[in-house]
């Protein structure tokens, strides 16, 4: 009797992104740190709101170390539920109870729970929209399910609702819909989610059961010039939002997020208990209690925004002159390139290395040809990466 070989492979092999992003660590070390201009990896360099820090040590203070350290409720401390629940309701108006709240450590835990409590027999489909996070792979698979994707349209990067309809079967089960799109930074427009969620309740109608619609939504506060966001809950009643507050609070570290199940999905209670029991049964129980406490008292805060904005005009103005073309973001902190090189994204990265820039090739995100750009960093290193990108252009002959 062995280990298990699928959790060997996946411990054995990074993804990309990661394996990039040590290779950056090991030239920094080599060269100096300032003389790589790594690009790899979704990590904000915008500092968490002054809020938080100031709570955080308000909190450590005056409370009951007991109290602040030790377990919650197995789904998330009953008050931290509602302040979410009363959030949600004045941002979204959708009625939400704390009881339908699941606190989670940050979004990979909840896509995970969701996708341990839809998926109920082996195979069942899962559609995803290209380019999507690599990760959504493993989750589906890891619950048991099957990977179906669906591939965009050119040049805009929204939803070909066509393909999408023509993906949809009887064993569907879900949908993973991730706006602003990590890698594209597109933001879904409310003409496609009204597309998508129109054929989602025509086909749950046909099948006679729901198709689940879930919403990855940790980047919903990074979005630019007044883009807004459709709320999903709001256009589909089986919908589960899965949140994180790695982006919209600079908190990637803290691991801490929600599950949100929709009032008026059918069978709204077994679903929600069904993702209690799957956190159970992940081991995902008790989400951060500390970190718990601190969200609450911070819903409100926002980061600089405006900082990424300057990132993404500075990248994407310069590469567009330089030559590149490019998928101008609306929202998140990631550009996607088009690949010079005969539509390679390996060979691109390849030749950008050589440069000391590092940007994660694409394929396995669903879109061949592109790489992602996380313009996340420091506007220093941005400055610093252009030269760089414009020699690269020049010796590509763009």
């Amino acid at each position: 009797m062995g280990i298990n070989q699928k959790m060997y492979e996946l411990g054995n092999k990074r993804s990309i992104i990661r394996e990039i992003f040590e290779y950056s660590k090991k030239r920094g070390a080599e060269i100096g740190a300032e003389n790589v201009y790594d690009f790899s990896l979704g990590n904000p360099s915008v500092p968490a709101p002054k809020e938080v820090n100031e709570t955080i040590v308000k909190l450590l203070a005056e409370k009951n170390s007991v109290l602040l350290h030790g377990y919650t409720s197995a789904q998330g401390d009953a008050g931290v539920r509602k302040t979410i629940a009363d959030k949600i309701n004045r941002d979204f108006n959708v009625g939400i109870s704390p009881d339908l709240i699941y606190m989670t450590c940050g979004a990979a835990a909840s896509l995970s729970i969701s996708l341990k409590a839809l998926i109920a027999e082996e195979g069942e489909e899962v559609i995803v929209f290209a380019p999507f996070f690599t990760e959504y792979r493993v989750f589906i698979e890891n619950a048991g399910g099957k990977v179906v994707v669906s591939t965009p349209m050119e040049k805009t990067f929204q939803v070909d609702v066509a393909d999408f309809a023509s993906k949809i079967t009887p064993n569907t089960k879900a949908v993973i819909m991730n706006s602003p799109n990590n890698p594209s930074g597109v933001v879904y427009s409310e003409e496609t989610v009204k597309a998508v969620c129109d054929i989602l309740k025509a086909k749950s109608k046909e099948f006679g059961h729901p198709v689940y619609l879930i919403a990855d939504e940790p980047y919903r506060e990074l979005v630019y010039a007044g883009v807004s966001v459709p709320y999903l809950m709001n256009y589909y009643d089986n919908t589960l939002v899965c949140y994180s507050y790695s982006k919209s609070l600079s908190l990637p570290g803290e691991r801490i997020g929600y599950i949100a199940i929709c009032p008026k999905m059918q069978d709204a209670l077994p679903v929600y208990l069904a993702v209690c029991g799957a956190g159970r049964s992940l081991g995902y129980v008790c989400a951060p209690s500390l970190m718990q406490q601190v969200i609450s008292l911070c819903l409100d805060a926002q980061v600089n925004v405006a900082a990424y904005k300057e990132n993404r005009d500075l990248l994407y103005d310069n590469l567009s002159a330089y030559g590149y073309e490019c998928v101008k973001p609306d929202g998140a902190f990631y550009l996607f390139v088009k690949s010079p090189v005969k539509g390679d994204a390996f060979a691109f990265y390849e030749k950008a290395k050589a440069h000391e820039i590092l940007v994660v090739p694409c394929d396995d995100f669903g879109v061949t040809g592109y790489v992602r750009i996380a313009y996340c960093t420091a506007k220093e290193k941005v400055l610093g990466a252009l030269p760089a990108f414009k020699n690269l252009a020049k010796e590509l002959g763009l």
